[in-house]
């Protein structure tokens, strides 16, 4: 069986890095993105669920969360929300614009997995 494929979205190398190491670990195949845009053309290529930030340049995680809901390819796809933005108000956008779930950063890397695990059973 073919690992799922994970898509990881943030303007942080720093963040990308540790996410694709900590789920590469774990089995799962990771494309990493920079920024919304970014993710929008490596997400033609098919995945089984995103991780993106919210604050990022050029195009957001919110903005990111909308067009991926529009597309009937990934308009049920899981995407996980990976901030520091901790607040409820915020949380709330995400969740009306898609997310199925949230992480605060810094982030347990065996919550992390835990989590996607979860979303991919």
């Amino acid at each position: 069986m073919a690992a799922k494929r994970i898509l990881t979205v943030d303007d942080a190398e720093s963040v990308r890095s540790l996410v694709s190491r900590t789920l590469g670990q774990a089995g799962y195949d990771i494309v990493e993105a920079v920024d919304g845009a970014d993710a929008l053309d490596k997400v033609a290529g098919g995945v089984d669920l995103v991780i993106t930030d919210i604050n990022m340049p050029g195009m957001g995680g919110l903005e990111l969360l909308g067009r991926l809901r529009q597309r009937p390819d990934t308009r049920f796809t899981p995407v996980l929300v990976l901030t520091t933005e901790s607040q409820s108000a915020m949380r709330r956008q995400a969740v009306a614009a898609g997310a199925t779930g949230w992480i605060v950063k810094p982030f347990e890397p065996a919550s992390l997995v835990a989590l996607v695990r979860r979303f991919l059973s």
